[in-house]
């Protein structure tokens, strides 16, 4: 969820330039380096981002970093918008800063059951108890309860550990369609039904560029170079080799094991994160008026947001390749 914070401070003008010409730009994600962040790294490594002049450094991100506040200090140009209540929230908070492409269409978001043969879908997950943060409560449990009529009278605290998930069969948890099943296999033994809330109608995006206002101005030519360095490094770590991407995540977040990355990667191809839904029509980071109006009907129905809110302000499609 996005910080509390005004973000009055993200007015940059032009960004720096190194001694080789190249325009300099910090962009902060939203986790340890993980292949949830793979284009990025890809197109640092197979030099997309240097090609276009830029010279990129990645800040990778973890429990103690909030990307809004980086961006808000100047501390970075861009940062990583992990679904779409961040930008909504910055609207609502009146801070300058908008997404401008989206390279995951699909929130990989899912929910996990034990092995079940009745369990075809959500809805048929009623009047189980779910382990769920309580960044989850504010965010696609809203949706859950709009579309499915849970109740918070199911929800029980999840504390990032498995093992209450694992002992009670008829719990339901939250968990990120790379991650947490797998953790599940290895640990419990057993393949979980596993739920994308994106494939039965969730209109998050996730893995979101944001960029403020002023800086996006300011720097028109740069930020329409990065949007499409990274959305070559995404096509090939999904369709190509990602050893390379690979190779600098592990460097960065050595706790990190090729076997995860491995099979996390195989998991956004299997499921068109990356490249279904607006991407396979529009190209990768693409983002559409039509979604983000579902999400915030959604939402603000829900009472997250007043429903005067101007929503349209949470996005721009302007600097995504063959725009602007």
């Amino acid at each position: 969820m996005a910080a509390n914070t005004a973000l009055t401070g993200c007015g940059r003008s032009e960004a720096p330039v190194d001694d080789d010409g190249r325009v300099r730009l910090r962009f902060a994600t939203d986790w340890r380096a993980q292949a949830e962040h793979g284009g990025f790294y890809q197109a640092l490594a197979s030099g997309a981002y240097e090609k276009r002049g830029l010279n990129v450094e990645i800040i990778q991100g973890g429990p103690s970093v909030n990307v809004p506040q980086l961006l808000a200090s100047g501390a970075v140009e861009l940062g990583m918008g992990s679904n779409s209540f961040i930008p909504m929230n910055l609207v609502e908070e009146g801070a300058p800063v908008k997404a401008v492409a989206a390279f995951f269409q699909k929130d990989p978001q899912v929910l996990m059951a034990h092995p079940d043969p009745s369990l075809e879908g959500i809805a048929d997950l009623a009047g189980r108890p779910f382990l769920l943060s309580t960044a989850a409560r504010d965010a696609f449990w809203v949706w859950l309860k709009s579309k499915y009529g849970f109740t918070d009278d199911q929800v029980r605290t999840y504390n990032y550990n498995l093992a209450p998930f694992l002992a009670n069969e008829q719990a339901v948890q939250q968990g990120y369609l790379t991650s947490e099943p797998y953790t599940v296999e290895q640990q419990g033994g057993f393949t979980p039904e596993v739920f994308l809330l994106a494939d039965e109608g969730y209109p998050s995006y996730a893995t979101m560029v944001l960029a403020p206002n002023a800086f996006a101005r300011d720097n028109a030519r740069a930020l329409r170079s990065f949007i499409a360095a990274s959305a070559e490094g995404w096509r090939d770590y999904i369709q190509g080799d990602g050893k390379a991407a690979d190779a600098l995540i592990r460097r960065d977040n050595p706790d990190m094991t090729q076997d995860v990355l491995d099979q996390a990667r195989a998991k956004l191809k299997e499921y068109g994160i990356v490249d279904g839904g607006d991407a396979a029509l529009y190209g990768l980071g693409a983002m559409t008026e039509e979604r983000w109006q579902a999400f915030f009907e959604v939402t603000s129905a829900a009472g997250v947001y007043p429903s005067n809110l101007d929503w349209r302000q949470a996005f721009t499609t302007q600097y995504l390749p063959g725009r602007g």
